[in-house]
Parts: C-alpha cells; sequence; structure tokens
C-alpha cells in the first residue's frame, strides 16, 4: 500500500514481473519495483507482504474481483498476492493505506477500506476450520529472509506443476533455499491477542511477521509504527 490513495494516479498492473501460480514471488518482486521506481521507500520500511492462510490450507475471499489463478492459489493453500504499505511516511490526518494487488480486478491499488469490502469481508460465514488468517511481514525483513527453490512446484517425478519464472529463484541472504512453509503455516493460535502499540512494534520486528484474524486486520494498520 502506499500512504495516500489520493496522491498516487492508478497503474497498470501488467506492466509488473507476474507469473502465474507463483505469488509469493511476484509479490517479492513488486516490492523490490516499487522500492527501486520511488513509489515506496528505497529499504521497503513502507511496505508489508502479506499471506493469507489457514490451518486446512484453504483460504477463501470473494472471487468477484478475481481471476482463475487466484482460484488455484487459495486450493494449493497459499495467496501471497497483496502488499499493503503504511501511513508512516506521511502523517497527514486522511491517509490510508493502499494494497496493491497483482491478481485483482480492483484499482492498483486500492484503498485498504475498499479492497476489504470487496474481497475479504465475505457474505457467507465460513466453518471455523476454513477461518483465514493473514500473515503480515515487514518488506525489509521479507527481502532479507524469504527464500524458495520452488519444490512446492514439482510432481513427485520432479516435472514442474505449473511453468516457473524465468528468472533464478529467491536465495535468502544467509543462503537458504527454501522456507516457504514457514510463512504459510498459521492457525487461530498464532494470531495476536492484542493490538496495542507496544505488541504489534514487537511482533512486526520479527522475521515471520505477525499473524491476524481478518477483523483484525484494518486495527492492525493503524498500530503501525
Amino acid at each position: 500500500m502506499s500512504s495516500v490513495a489520493s496522491e498516487l494516479p492508478e497503474m497498470d498492473a501488467t506492466r509488473f514481473q507476474h507469473t502465474p501460480y507463483y505469488c509469493e514471488e511476484n509479490v517479492y518482486l513488486l516490492c523490490k519495483t516499487l522500492c527501486e521506481n520511488g513509489v515506496a521507500d528505497a529499504t521497503g520500511s513502507d511496505l508489508f507482504v502479506v499471506f493469507i492462510s489457514n490451518e486446512k490450507k484453504q483460504a477463501s475471499m470473494s472471487l468477484f474481483h478475481f481471476g482463475i489463478r487466484k482460484l488455484v492459489a487459495e486450493l494449493m493453500g497459499l495467496y501471497c498476492g497483496i502488499i499493503m504499505s503504511s501511513a508512516s511516511r506521511k502523517k497527514e490526518s486522511d491517509s490510508e493505506p493502499l494494497v496493491w494487488d497483482l491478481d485483482s480486478t480492483l484499482p492498483f491499488p486500492s484503498p485498504l477500506t475498499s479492497y476489504v469490502t470487496e474481497t475479504i469481508q465475505l457474505s457467507f460465514q465460513l466453518f471455523a476450520e476454513y477461518q483465514r488468517f493473514f500473515r503480515i511481514v515487514h518488506a525489509p525483513l521479507f527481502f532479507k529472509h524469504f527464500a524458495s527453490d520452488r519444490r512446492h512446484m514439482k510432481e513427485p517425478d520432479g516435472t514442474w506443476t505449473a511453468q516457473p519464472p524465468p528468472y533464478q529463484p529467491i536465495v535468502a541472504q544467509d543462503g537458504i533455499l527454501h522456507n516457504l512453509s514457514e510463512y504459510i503455516t498459521m492457525s487461530g493460535a498464532d494470531t495476536l491477542s492484542s493490538l496495542d502499540t507496544e505488541t504489534v512494534t514487537a511482533a512486526i520486528s520479527q522475521k515471520l511477521g505477525v499473524v491476524v484474524s481478518h477483523t483484525q486486520l484494518q486495527d492492525l494498520f493503524t498500530k503501525l509504527p
């Protein structure tokens, strides 16, 4: 997200790198691009990556604004198609976080409030085991620690379930080759019991960030430092 919706015109999402079914890598590269082109802070300090999953790894969202590739990603138990940026760079009272989602047909970027209304707040009640959780990871930590050698996209015989991106896999700064499962494993027990500023500040400084429920998502962004 960027800090103030009115200050940033809608962009063409198709101009950004996108490989179907590799949403976590798409988000990584989108974060990098937003940092490089000056939309975000150069270090990514105002960007947050969001993973969506649950204990069954079958997270549901409104599909009205999404294509089949997002549906498939959800059935695989992972959706990492969202970048949020806080309003920390500009402190205007009317500033609102924005959501950058390459898979959505909503404006790119979209204000957090409208994005939540259109895609996250479902019109039907989910069974408890399908409740969605959101892992929010600060982009500088994501850049440093995230790694994927794409093993989750291979069949037992080594064939690809979907054609991989043309660039090399993402390797963490410490040399780790794959840790995607750490980011998408989440449950109700992992969610914050309190959203006070001190708790949120401590949680967001961790490698894997913080896990919240869909009802906590918007409140979380009012507490970010």
